[in-house]
């Protein structure tokens, strides 16, 4: 038997046990899913089987029997504070300070708006994670035309330094989305804090994925998707986050009439509502939000610790069937090894990354590609489990013993 058949058998049974061991391998059938390898979740996650038939409910029963009564009788219209009540505890916060709605991008600008109007006078710098998906960038440079404020882009590791008096508030991701890493929530929004400023944390890669602790933490704003770890379904609503202490003073951007302490009333004077229900600005999508709404009922009975702990178990798995099986030179994670430093992606560098992920597909791994030469791959831990990471990380050498190098 060859080394290459014993690493393979010996990995596999690994593999099974594993997977029979694992306690959130129920959760699998929960989700509509064939004979792929899905490790894309960091972008899209799967659909809930059950959340087709509560839709059809919200089209042919809630719409379509009851129409403008629904906004009262099937909840419509407390949907936004609803829905933020359960995905408080997946991100570690208290009820009462997540409003769902909008787009990701939407939510960046009210936060980043709104902490530069809580900053304290003389403080004119937005401070941005340099390495950020081009939207955040795009949406704090906006933002500080309109407040005349300076944009100074910086690298996570190098915040610390480049905090002074002139900064009002930090823009960072907690999770990468290119390499994964895994940046330090805790530590970083304590320095903000001691250097006088706010800090504001995007969590699309990391809500769902593993714990936040926004509450404990004493994080200031933050915004995140839910059609990624917390399977909301294509273009679902993303939230926002605005802590108790600064919801009193929390001057949004966009005055919509639904955050209006009176909405119906119609006065041409904007008056805030109470809490985080100023965060809200137009009329939900209700819609994608009641699919969001039917498909967090995966998360019920299941610990963010435990996601976290399977997290690192598949993606460490990974690794290791990566480095038994791709030879060596064709791939190199840069995805850090320290737990501490890693969310629940691995982005394997790879040359030839654009004609070996579209033959990955093929084959029923599916991942994604950030180019030039990045491979990623998304562990979502409700729904993925062990003998995928083996399986992923067999066609993935199988794929590059096909692929010349440098084509």
């Amino acid at each position: 038997m060859s080394d290459t058949t014993t690493a393979t058998t010996g990995l596999a049974a690994r593999a099974a046990a594993l997977d029979a061991a694992d306690e959130l391998a129920s959760r699998r059938a929960l989700f509509t899913l064939d004979d792929t390898v899905y490790l894309d979740g960091n972008s899209l996650g799967a659909l809930p089987a059950h959340v087709p038939a509560r839709v059809q409910d919200v089209l042919t029963r809630q719409w379509g029997e009851l129409r403008i009564r629904s906004w009262d009788e099937s909840g419509w219209w407390t949907a936004p504070e609803r829905i933020g009540d359960r995905i408080a505890p997946l991100v570690g916060a208290a009820a009462g300070q997540i409003v769902v709605g909008d787009s990701t991008s939407v939510n960046v600008f009210k936060a980043v708006v709104a902490a530069s109007r809580l900053a304290t006078d003389g403080r004119d710098e937005i401070l941005v994670d340099a390495t950020t998906f081009p939207t955040d960038g795009y949406i704090a440079e906006s933002a500080a035309r309109m407040t005349g404020h300076r944009i100074v882009p910086v690298a996570p590791a190098e915040v610390t330094d480049a905090l002074g008096p002139r900064t009002a508030l930090v823009l960072l991701n907690h999770v990468d989305y290119r390499t994964g890493r895994l940046h330090d929530l805790p530590g970083l929004t304590a320095a903000v804090h001691a250097a006088g400023g706010l800090a504001v944390w995007d969590l699309c890669h990391s809500a769902g994925a593993l714990p936040v602790g926004l509450d404990a933490h004493g994080v200031d704003l933050a915004v995140g998707c839910t059609y990624k770890y917390l399977n909301g379904g294509p273009g679902s609503p993303a939230y926002l986050y605005v802590a108790e202490r600064h919801q009193a003073a929390f001057d949004s951007p966009l005055p919509g009439w639904t955050s209006h302490a009176d909405p119906f009333a119609m006065t041409p004077g904007y008056a805030p509502a109470d809490g985080a229900v100023r965060g809200r600005v137009g009329t939900p999508d209700i819609l994608s939000m009641l699919a969001l709404e039917a498909s967090l009922d995966v998360w019920d009975g299941v610990s963010v610790e435990s996601v976290r702990a399977k997290s690192l178990a598949l993606t460490d798995f990974f690794l290791e069937c990566v480095a038994a099986y791709v030879p060596d030179g064709r791939v190199g994670s840069v995805t850090p090894l320290a737990h501490a430093e890693r969310g629940s992606q691995v982005a394997l560098r790879c040359a030839e990354a654009e004609p070996v992920m579209r033959a990955l597909i093929e084959r029923g791994v599916v991942g994604d590609l950030r180019r030039p030469d990045v491979l990623r791959f998304g562990f979502t831990p409700l729904y993925v489990g062990f003998a995928d990471a083996e399986r992923a990380a067999r066609v993935l050498a199988e794929v590059l013993a096909e692929v010349p190098k440098g084509k």
